[in-house]
């Protein structure tokens, strides 16, 4: 078994954390601002301002404190995406790697879609959805047997 098969799946998994840190960040920013939602993304020292802002911040800046803790788990998920993207991308190129991310990301939204989770709207996946997820994945199929 090659390293390159070894690697697809956690690039597969790399781009489903995308889909779910878009599922956490989505109803964040709805509740607090897209810009506030968009600092928890960003490393630790990011991460330490936003800790003092979400609470020691101006009393008339947003109720962080009344949110569900969960809706600011989004941050933690880019460093693991920048790491697999680190280690993958100079063994099965960029190509590849970016196909995976792209059906993780199908995948994991799909899912996120037809069961409503991370407080997004419920859309049901039809045939075509999954026809078009099947494509994806086909085509990673294509791109990898290219790739020998």
């Amino acid at each position: 078994m090659s390293l390159n098969f070894l690697l697809l799946p956690l690039v597969i998994f790399a781009g489903m954390g995308l889909s779910v840190e878009a599922g956490l960040l989505g109803p964040l920013g709805n509740d607090v601002g897209h810009l506030w939602a968009t600092l928890s993304i960003f490393g630790v020292g990011s991460a330490l301002l936003g800790l003092l802002l979400l609470f020691f911040g101006p009393k008339d800046g947003p109720a962080f404190k009344e949110l569900p803790r969960w809706q600011l788990l989004g941050g933690l998920l880019g460093p693991i995406y920048v790491v697999v993207l680190t280690v993958a991308t100079p063994y099965i190129g960029i190509g590849m790697t970016m196909v995976a991310i792209l059906s993780g990301q199908v995948g994991a939204s799909l899912l996120i879609d037809h069961f409503g989770w991370l407080g997004t709207a419920h859309k049901r996946v039809g045939p075509e959805r999954l026809l078009a997820l099947a494509l994806i994945v086909a085509a990673l199929v294509l791109i990898a047997g290219g790739a020998q």
